[in-house]
């Protein structure tokens, strides 16, 4: 088991897709949130479905900083 985790790594990091999508879920402390200010929610991924309705820019931001500002996590992330 723990070697065809380890193949699987190894052939994400050869994709550059993929393995950006793998580098930006390990760092856990970055989210997403919507740029116009009126979002009340973050994102743990910048593709998120609830970003969809986002008119402005998303920002990267940490989670830190979101609950600072009093969002929560996105019902389709939880």
């Amino acid at each position: 088991m723990k070697l065809i985790s380890l193949l699987f790594i190894i052939l994400l990091r050869f994709d550059g897709t993929t393995a950006s999508l793998v580098k930006e879920s390990s760092d856990k402390n970055t989210v997403y949130v919507c740029g116009s200010g009126k979002g009340k929610r973050y994102h743990l991924n910048e593709n998120c479905r609830g970003l969809k309705s986002c008119s402005a820019k998303t920002i990267k931001t940490t989670r830190e900083q979101a609950q600072k500002e009093g969002k929560t996590l996105c019902g389709w992330e939880d």
